[in-house]
């Protein structure tokens, strides 16, 4: 629940309310004309913590302070958090074998820096009648990450979507991230 949601003080529509003063001590239901007073009198705010309870849960606090850290904490949750990125990678059945290297050099590239990636085949005209060309390419790819020591994980096997057949890499949680040369 965000800061901006919660009741404090007069805001609290509830007539009973259960009550946790500032030490973190239950003092248990009482009228909120009451718990506003309580907190008065220390000198901090009444806060709704938990609105949907029954009765209502509020807490004695200093709700400026409170409504810092909880911004704070949301800041240091998306900063922490890692944002997977798909990249995708196209190419056709009948791809040189220059290409194919190039292309999965680059695929490591993505896998090192911790994104996925789907590798694409697109088959044009009578290529679709030979989707084992791309199976074998996909194959080769596999082979190549395995020979430059990319570490991966197959999230999904070659398969057929329309024109293309693709597969899904992710990185490996156990191999290193690396540079690829």
């Amino acid at each position: 629940m965000a800061t901006k949601d919660l009741r404090i003080n007069r805001q609290i529509r509830a007539r009973e309310v259960f009550v946790i003063d500032a030490e973190g001590n239950q003092r248990g239901i009482m009228s909120s004309f009451d718990a506003i007073s309580l907190a008065e009198s220390v000198g901090l705010d009444l806060v709704e913590v938990s609105p949907n309870a029954n009765p209502p849960v509020c807490k004695i606090l200093d709700f400026g302070k409170y409504r810092y850290e909880q911004e704070k904490r949301l800041r240091d949750a998306k900063r922490n958090q890692n944002i997977v990125k798909m990249k995708e990678i196209r190419m056709q059945p009948k791809i040189e074998r220059h290409d194919l290297e190039t292309k999965s050099k680059f695929i490591g590239e993505f896998l090192g820096e911790g994104n996925k990636v789907k590798v694409s085949i697109r088959f044009r005209g009578r290529e679709l009648a030979h989707t084992e060309l791309g199976k074998v390419v996909l194959d080769k790819i596999l082979a190549q990450l395995e020979q430059n020591g990319v570490g991966y994980n197959l999230d999904r096997e070659a398969a057929m979507e329309g024109r293309m057949m693709s597969m899904i890499v992710s990185p490996s949680k156990s191999a290193p991230k690396k540079d690829i040369q």
